[in-house]
C-alpha cells in the first residue's frame, strides 16, 4: 500500500499527517484553517486518496505558516508514498468547472520540481483565508513532492469557486499521474530513473 506518515514541529507549527495514494477518498482533516480544511477535503475526495491531518499553528498571527507547512508535509509524504515510482503513469491532467470558474491542473511526477500558476483571483480573501496562500501551498507541495505542477485558472468571478476548481483538479490530475499502468514495467522515463 502506497502510504506515508509525516510530522513537522517548529516554533510556528505542529503538524502530523498520513497520506495514502490508493485510498477511497476518506478525509479526517483538522488544519486549524477552516477554508483549507474544505479544500483539502475536496482534493482528497476527487483524488480518491485518504488523508488524516492534524495541525496546530500560530493562526492567531495569520494562516501563512500553517498553510505553508501543510504543503511541505503533504509534498514530502507524497514523495515517500510514491517510492521508486515504478509503474506509475507519471503525467496527469484535469479540467474542472465550478459554476462560473474553470481550472486546469497538469502534473509531471518528474523529480524536477517546478511550479507555474496563471490566473488572477478577484478577491484577496475568502472568509478569513488570504487567497495568496493558495500559491504558497501549491508551490511548497510541488517543491517537496519534486513534481512539475502547472495550474491555470482560465476564468471565474468568484474566488471561492476558482480555488475550489483548482483543488478538485489537483486531486484528479494527481490521481491520474499516480495510477499504476500494468504496461509500464519500470519507471516511465527514457533516462531509466525519476
Amino acid at each position: 500500500m502506497r502510504t506515508a506518515e509525516w510530522k513537522r514541529v517548529t516554533k510556528e507549527t505542529n503538524i502530523s499527517l498520513r497520506f495514502t495514494i490508493d485510498g477511497e477518498g476518506r478525509a479526517d482533516i483538522d488544519s486549524g484553517v477552516p477554508f483549507l480544511n474544505h479544500m483539502l477535503d475536496l482534493f482528497t475526495q476527487h483524488g480518491k486518496f485518504d488523508l488524516v491531518l492534524k495541525a496546530n499553528g500560530d493562526t492567531d498571527i495569520d494562516d501563512h505558516h500553517t498553510t505553508e507547512d501543510i504543503g511541505i508535509c503533504l509534498g514530502l509524504a507524497l514523495k515517500e508514498a510514491l517510492g521508486d515510482k515504478k509503474g506509475i503513469r507519471r503525467y496527469g491532467q484535469a479540467w474542472v468547472p465550478m459554476d462560473d470558474a474553470l481550472a486546469q491542473v497538469v502534473i509531471d511526477l518528474s523529480n524536477r520540481p517546478h511550479f507555474e500558476m496563471r490566473g488572477e483571483l478577484p478577491s484577496s480573501r475568502v472568509g478569513t483565508f488570504d487567497t495568496e496562500l493558495v500559491h504558497e501551498f501549491l508551490w511548497k507541495l510541488a517543491l517537496e513532492a519534486r513534481m512539475n505542477l502547472h495550474v491555470i485558472i482560465h476564468y471565474g468571478r468568484n474566488s471561492h469557486h476558482m480555488i475550489e476548481a483548482v483543488f478538485k483538479a489537483l486531486g484528479r490530475a494527481l490521481d491520474e499521474a499516480t495510477l499504476l499502468d500494468p504496461r509500464e514495467k519500470g519507471v516511465p522515463s527514457t533516462k531509466g530513473v525519476l
